[in-house]
């Protein structure tokens, strides 16, 4: 009887050990991939991998060991399991850097913290050349090639709307696998908001509705690339418009002419009629010629307390404004005509 206690007590304790010593090799190995998975990835520079829809842990590092970025998949599938981390995977464009970690990475995976590429909607230019910059990112699917520009804009909700202006310019930061049209449902409802916005801050001398300060700024944005000119470019149209002057804005005649304009603006295209050639209609364009800056916006919405209606370029970038037709005849005589004894001093 004593016999069989003390091998029961014998047996215990050994299990005890067995337990206790499984348990520190247990610690001990989950303490290496512990700092294992702390450990740089072995890829010499930054590197992109994708994960597909679908795509689970063993296969994305499965790819990263048949790259040469991990030494041991196993260990950190491992490492995974018992920490409950991987069980959620976000599809995807990843970057790895040189000091990335399994960590890391698993923790970017389950957040989806893809990599954003930059397109860019430049100002001042149509819509089709923004469809261009959209067509030309190598992230984005093309989806709008076919379409005219009524189609979208019933795509976008907006059926009401010119395809024309109502986008705003800007960087648009995509992940690779979205479509054009999610970039311009972005722009549209953007330039929507922002216009609603700037609208409700509006001085008083502003157009009489949004859509026509749209189409306004659109003519300043192409008249001038200076920002403290746009008010004053925007007051000159203003006055000329209230006084039933034809704006004659050299960018909309070229905006009218679309493919036939072959770089060189000349008196021929000055008189050639179409419905966005201020010279040969009065008041605004049917529609906005180009996509607007916000700063365009503004100075359409707060032009410039001052009775000019003329401006001529003088060639640096900058122009010279005018009240009277004579004023103005003698700046074009001295910066386009280059007749200098004509220039005021």
């Amino acid at each position: 009887m004593i016999a069989t206690e003390r091998g029961s007590r014998t047996l215990i304790q050994r299990l005890l050990f067995t337990a206790a010593l499984l348990l520190c090799v247990a610690a001990a190995a989950l303490a290496a991939l512990g700092h294992y998975a702390h450990k740089p990835l072995t890829a010499t520079g930054a590197a992109m991998i994708e994960v597909r829809p679908g795509d689970t842990l063993p296969v994305v590092l499965t790819g990263l060991a048949q790259a040469g970025s991990l030494g041991h998949p196993w260990a950190v599938r491992i490492w995974a399991r018992l920490t409950g981390r991987g069980d959620r995977i976000v599809a995807g464009e990843y970057l790895l850097a040189p000091d990335t970690t399994p960590y890391q990475l698993l923790t970017d995976l389950a957040a989806g913290r893809v990599r954003q590429h930059p397109v860019r909607l430049p100002e001042g230019g149509t819509f089709r050349q923004a469809l261009e910059a959209l067509w030309a990112s190598p992230v984005l699917s093309a989806t709008l090639r076919e379409h005219s520009d009524a189609d979208i804009m019933s795509a976008l909700g907006s059926p009401q709307l010119p395809a024309e202006g109502w986008f705003m310019p800007d960087t648009y930061f995509v992940t690779r696998g979205q479509t054009d049209l999610d970039v311009l449902r972005r722009s549209h409802e953007a330039m929507k908001t922002r216009l609603a916005a700037l609208w409700a801050d509006r001085g008083p001398a502003a157009p009489p509705s949004p859509a026509q300060a749209l189409t306004l700024a659109s003519l300043v944005e192409k008249e001038t690339a200076r920002a403290d000119e746009r008010p004053l470019v925007a007051a000159v149209l203003l006055n000329r418009l209230r006084l039933g002057m034809p704006l004659q804005i050299d960018s909309t005649v070229i905006y009218g002419l679309g493919d036939r304009f072959d770089g060189n603006l000349t008196r021929r295209h000055l008189t050639t009629p179409t419905p966005h050639n201020t010279y040969t209609r009065r008041g605004l364009p049917p529609t906005p010629i180009a996509l607007p800056s916000e700063s365009s916006l503004h100075a359409v919405l707060h032009p410039a307390a001052v009775d000019y209606l003329y401006f001529v370029a003088r060639g640096d970038g900058s122009h010279v404004f005018s009240r009277t037709l004579v004023e103005h005849n003698r700046a074009v005589d001295c910066y386009q005509r280059k007749r200098r004894a004509r220039c005021s001093s």
